[in-house]
């Protein structure tokens, strides 16, 4: 065992021990557990800076000095989770089940089809392989695909392509995050994990679709180079799960929809386990000029406005950068508005935006997405591509 290793398996220790005494009501004790545990942690983050799990272990040592701040303000008479108020502290279940629930989104997402401006190929991919079997299972004698893999350049729209399919479908949308799956809680990452398929399963069981969205995959089970304990588990109980969902018959709608912008930093077992892998591109021509068109609905704009130039002067810009870029315009009129003293008289209105404003901006914003990046994801789409 490597001495990360050895740290992390202290770490653990320490952390479980502390739990253990927090729950018998043995404050004193489980502070002095609490902050072996945080030592443990920060001596990890100290001496493997380059990690790449360094920031999760950073957020468990913030939650158990949070806990140790409860522990210390709480009354000795006082049982665990409980104030002299009647009300309730966060115990470490509630804490535990507190990192579960986040990767449940509370809220259906209400995203429509039309709001996913172009990327046509990828919106075919996607209904073929979930819209349509949804709705008539039975033209599918060979099943479908259950895993789909969305990559590509950051701000192009891969979240809201997975989110308008879960409406379209009515789906139970179940949303991951890699930092939430490692858990604040040490030993907890393999449960989560296999709590989080179970509730996928159980609402495909009772007849409605459930979608398992994976955002940032790479960070998740992506190749690691200083792989330890902890994060093999839960790369093993994910590959587990996938092929639970991949294998489990053919009439049972799970979906997991994986999201990068980090395709080559896959590990293959992954890889293959995503049988649709599609790359979500960034907008052509047709496409900036609709979302210029749709981010400036709101907007007062001058007749000099040309948003088709502005469509093609923003050519290799993300969807992301296309938003922020009308943004960046309207607050720089905003804050003439202000600074003028126009503000103070509510009936006062901003100018409207003119194209210089637009142009003003493109001077100073450049695309998000470099030519080197979008060579890279082509290369990975012509050697991996499943559509």
């Amino acid at each position: 065992m490597s001495a990360y290793q050895e740290l992390e398996k202290l770490a653990t220790a320490h952390a479980m021990e502390a739990i253990r005494l927090d729950r018998q009501g043995a404050r004193g004790m489980a502070i002095t557990m609490y902050q072996k545990a945080i030592e443990t942690l920060l001596k990890l983050v100290h001496l493997y800076p380059d990690y790449g799990l360094n920031q999760v272990y950073i957020q468990r040592a913030m939650a158990y000095q949070e806990r140790i701040k409860v522990l210390q303000i709480g009354s000795p008479a006082e049982p665990v989770g409980e104030t002299q108020s009647g009300g309730t502290t966060e115990t470490p279940q509630k804490l535990d089940k507190a990192s579960y629930d986040e990767l449940v989104l509370k809220e259906k997402p209400c995203v429509k089809w039309d709001e996913v401006v172009g990327l046509e190929a990828a919106k075919r991919a996607v209904k073929e392989a979930i819209v349509y079997p949804v709705s008539r299972p039975d033209l599918f004698p060979l099943g479908w695909p259950r895993g789909i893999l969305l990559f590509g350049p950051p701000g192009c729209g891969k979240t809201l392509l997975a989110a308008a399919v879960a409406t379209e479908i009515d789906a139970n949308f179940i949303s991951v995050d890699a930092a939430s799956i490692m858990s604040k809680w040490l030993g907890e990452a393999e449960q989560n994990v296999a709590r989080l398929f179970n509730s996928a399963r159980k609402s495909a069981d009772n007849g409605r679709p459930a979608i398992v969205f994976i955002d940032e995959l790479d960070s998740l089970i992506g190749v690691h180079s200083n792989e330890v304990g902890g994060e093999t588990r839960v790369r093993n109980q994910f590959l587990k799960e996938m092929d639970g969902v991949i294998d489990k018959g053919r009439n049972i709608h799970v979906y997991v929809i994986g999201a990068t912008n980090k395709p080559w930093d896959l590990d293959w077992p992954f890889i293959r386990r995503f049988q649709k892998r599609i790359l979500v591109p960034l907008p052509d021509h047709h496409s900036r000029l609709s979302m210029f068109k749709q981010y400036t609905t709101n907007l007062h704009l001058e007749s000099d406005v040309d948003l088709h130039k502005l469509a093609s002067l923003s050519e290799g810009f993300s969807g992301s950068d296309i938003r922020d870029m009308c943004q960046s315009a309207h607050l720089k009129v905003i804050g003439e508005f202000f600074e003028s003293g126009q503000a103070n008289n509510k009936k006062a209105q901003p100018r409207h935006l003119s194209m210089d404003d637009f142009k003003h901006i493109l001077e100073e914003r450049k695309s998000s997405v470099s030519p080197k990046m979008l060579e890279m994801y082509n290369q990975w789409f012509e050697a991996f591509k499943a559509l």
